[in-house]
């Protein structure tokens, strides 16, 4: 039986989205940097997020704040478009998604971050 992704364990997911930045030369403080600025974490909480046992839903659901330069955050992640996604949830892990993958793929920091 499949996991719905929202079930999912972000810690689980966390070090993939590390290895993925790393095997393109980029940090996993950028990896934080991206998840910080996308969900208002702190360093400290977002670590307790990472080491806990909460889901996409809840750690979504605790996020300080959305950042509210989210919505700039288009185009496609495994062949979906990111505005397009319905569902609010779902729609957020893809925002997250898709800024890993602008960072591994070397996009400037500061462009990720719509700056």
């Amino acid at each position: 039986m499949r996991t719905k992704i929202s079930d999912m364990r972000f810690g689980d997911v966390y070090p993939a989205y590390v290895k993925k930045a790393e095997k393109k030369g980029r940090s996993r403080q950028e990896v934080d940097a991206v998840i910080q600025w996308l969900t208002g974490y702190d360093g400290p909480a977002l670590g307790r997020q990472i080491a806990g046992q909460a889901s996409f839903a809840e750690f979504f659901a605790a996020a300080p704040a959305l950042n509210p330069n989210a919505s700039k955050i288009t185009g496609s992640v495994c062949g979906v478009r990111v505005e397009a996604v319905e569902d609010p949830l779902l729609q957020k892990i893809r925002r997250l998604d898709k800024l890993v993958d602008e960072l591994a793929k070397g996009r400037p920091l500061a462009k990720i971050l719509r700056a």
